[in-house]
């Protein structure tokens, strides 16, 4: 049986007259860790946003568990395991991170959205909350407004949304954007305490973290994957330095 989770067949993009991709295949297999690089306009989001519905290919196929998913709005692909972080947080900046993830939690389970007077009677699922803020590091911010807390620990705040739905595929935009070179470090530490049953999609452009904790980097560009490979051989490959890395 294939491990391959995640891939697009054949995927063409166009906005108007301006080609994004044309007939891009990519793989992610189950429990990789997967760099996106590539320059401004290299078309990196727009292949994320391809992967969760939010836009549709011009012609080409996103696949599941090799199930052909291009039609499929975003929520079901919510449902099906695909998550990509920032679509959710900005939903809860005036909650606490507890009361978040409880609601988060309630999404995953199919529930009607409680009241927030009634989030307090959701004693499993306030023990279950409780418990994935502890797993990274929130616990003892669980009870302060999500909009007060630092930068760094609302990108955590993120992902723990995230991990509340059961992803099998995690999508994270530039998780270190914004973040110190300590805070970025921070962020994908906890990732890597992730269980071996999620597959992580990223974008990125800190190359040091990329090249620390990224099993594979794919490097986009023109249109197209120029390079798909390991860390250690991306960094050392001529192209990839040539219209990337600029060395």
């Amino acid at each position: 049986m294939s491990d391959t989770v995640l891939a697009t067949r054949g995927l063409h993009m166009a906005f108007g007259g301006l080609m994004v991709f044309d007939h891009l295949d990519f793989s992610l297999k189950q429990g990789e860790r997967h760099a996106i690089i590539g320059p401004n306009g290299a078309g990196k989001t727009t292949f994320v946003s391809l992967i969760t519905g939010l836009l549709r290919p011009v012609s080409g196929d996103v696949l599941l568990d090799g199930r052909v998913i291009t039609r499929d709005p975003p929520q079901a692909r919510v449902k099906a395991g695909i998550v990509r972080t920032f679509q959710i947080n900005s939903l809860f900046k005036a909650l606490n991170p507890l009361e978040s993830v409880v609601l988060a939690l309630c999404e995953r389970d199919g529930r009607a959205r409680p009241a927030l007077r009634a989030v307090a009677r959701e004693s499993a699922l306030i023990g279950e909350a409780r418990g994935l803020l502890e797993q990274f590091g929130l616990g003892a911010d669980a009870l302060t407004p999500t909009q007060t807390l630092a930068y760094g620990r609302q990108r955590l705040l993120e992902i723990a949304l995230a991990m509340a739905l059961k992803p099998r595929v995690l999508l994270l935009d530039e998780p270190a954007a914004g973040l110190s070179t300590r805070q970025g470090h921070e962020v994908f530490e906890q990732l890597l305490r992730l269980s071996a049953g999620v597959t992580i999609l990223f974008i990125e452009h800190d190359m040091g973290l990329v090249f620390r904790y990224a099993d594979q980097v794919s490097v986009f560009a023109g249109g197209a994957i120029i390079v798909q490979d390991t860390p250690d051989n991306v960094r050392v490959n001529p192209r990839v330095r040539e219209v990337y890395l600029g060395a």
